[in-house]
């Protein structure tokens, strides 16, 4: 069984999507731009969990919604509306923090984790399937992003059980060099590591412009 966190944020205006935000008032002049970046980001995480649950019939997994924003009763209330039955709040600190918080819940009951985000217009069911699969047989499972990042972080059964050895201490969060870092750090624990294709975070208007024509 491998737990699949999606990490969502409550898409409230001014909270989410800030340079997207931004970026619609500046090249588009709309005075409406925060509202229009929150609708984007929920559009965005309807489809991520849409893709999740798709796969909670064919494969054994453990979709989990890891939520940003609200308090528990809300946050739970947001998991049944999108399906996503078992909810956990990120919690405070950086992206690594957060991260390790959720792997360590895999690790104390001894599940694969498989962490995604939600701002994956083209994730599709084969990527994650394609993940899980890869987690069969290796330590590490990667998404790379178009900015440097990666979309999808995939920690094995073996490796699950060793959080000393999880490639999260150190990495530039936010930076461009985040998957060169966490790559780097994997083969210095000599980790067995594989990528899954390159997908694009949906950040900028530049991210959001091909989507329109």
């Amino acid at each position: 069984m491998v737990q699949i966190v999606v990490m969502a944020r409550w898409p409230s205006p001014g909270r989410c999507k800030r340079r997207l935000s931004r970026d619609l008032n500046n090249e588009l002049g709309l005075s409406n731009s925060n509202e229009r970046a929150t609708r984007i980001q929920r559009r965005l995480t309807q489809h991520t969990a849409a893709v999740v649950r798709g796969l909670a019939g064919p494969m054994e997994i453990e979709p989990v919604l890891a939520v940003s924003g609200l308090g528990p009763r809300a946050a739970d209330r947001w998991g049944r509306q999108l399906g996503l039955r078992q909810v956990r709040l990120q919690g405070k600190g950086q992206l690594g923090t957060r991260l390790r918080r959720q792997l360590m819940h895999g690790h104390r009951h001894h599940k694969p984790c498989l962490v995604i985000g939600t701002d994956l217009p083209e994730l599709n069911s084969d990527d994650v399937k394609q993940g899980v699969e890869h987690l069969e047989h290796h330590d590490l499972v990667l998404g790379p992003a178009s900015d440097g990042g990666y979309w999808l972080l995939g920690i094995g059964a073996s490796l699950i059980l060793s959080p000393q050895h999880w490639p999260l201490i150190g990495i530039p969060w936010g930076g461009p060099t985040v998957l060169e870092a966490t790559l780097r750090e994997a083969r210095r624990q000599q980790l067995s590591c594989v990528l899954v294709p390159q997908r694009n975070d949906l950040d900028r208007w530049s991210d959001l412009k091909p989507w329109l024509g």
